[in-house]
């Protein structure tokens, strides 16, 4: 999953990458308004966590001008508004969820763990195919029933293939959602994870799950092959 934080208090922003990386999740920093725009319109997010006291344009105007061109992204505004009159102005524009400062870094990850599911219809907290079982709320992972030890970076790229099983998933794909801006387009990065991935679940199993499409990407197929 990728994730756009606007935020521009730095120990905040740091907090929070470090926070929401650690969580798996493929995070994009913008400290200003203008900076957040020009990612929005370049990237693929699932989710945006939003401040809204930002230098120009303000969170609130970014996310109005979102709305307005029909962009849907799930939107959790962070702001230090505290009237409720400020609140609903905010959610009237189109916030999904808002969360106001100082918060609990365990709610935060409460309330965005909310909005991804909720984006995801039907609601799958456990994915499965032929013996492989990843169980997302527990961010666990089972082979026949042991136990894979995954990096956060491999649990995010089995769980992008397991929403997307039998499709053939290209680079870009990946680049766009499990990978964050920092991305260097011409490492070999993304191999070598897929290859440790694919050690993991497949094993010496000549029957493998995870195959490569030359020319194409990978595929996650339901059945070993």
């Amino acid at each position: 999953m990728r994730i756009l934080l606007v935020e521009d208090d730095v120990a905040i922003a740091e907090a929070l990458l470090e926070l929401l990386e650690g969580e798996s999740y493929a995070v994009d920093h913008a400290a200003d308004g203008e900076t957040a725009s020009e990612l929005k319109a370049v990237n693929t997010y699932d989710l945006v966590v939003l401040d809204w006291s930002i230098p120009p344009p303000s969170g609130l105007e970014l996310l109005g001008e979102w709305r307005a061109h029909g962009d849907q992204t799930p939107v959790l505004m962070l702001t230090g508004h505290v009237d409720p009159a400020d609140v609903v102005g905010g959610l009237d524009t189109g916030a999904d969820d808002y969360l106001t400062k100082p918060f609990a870094f365990a709610e935060l990850l409460a309330r965005v763990r909310s909005l991804l599911r909720r984006r995801e219809k039907p609601l799958q907290t456990r994915l499965e195919v032929d013996g492989l079982e990843m169980d997302r709320p527990a961010r666990r992972v089972t082979v026949d029933g042991q136990a894979v030890d995954l990096t956060p970076k491999e649990f995010s790229l089995l769980e992008y293939l397991l929403t997307r099983v039998d499709e053939v998933v290209t680079r870009t794909d990946l680049i766009e959602h499990v990978w964050d801006d920092s991305f260097d387009s011409l490492s070999n990065v993304i191999d070598v994870t897929v290859f440790r991935l694919r050690k993991k679940i497949d094993g010496d199993r000549e029957a493998r799950l995870l195959h490569t499409v030359k020319g194409a990407g990978y595929v996650l197929r339901g059945r070993r092959a």
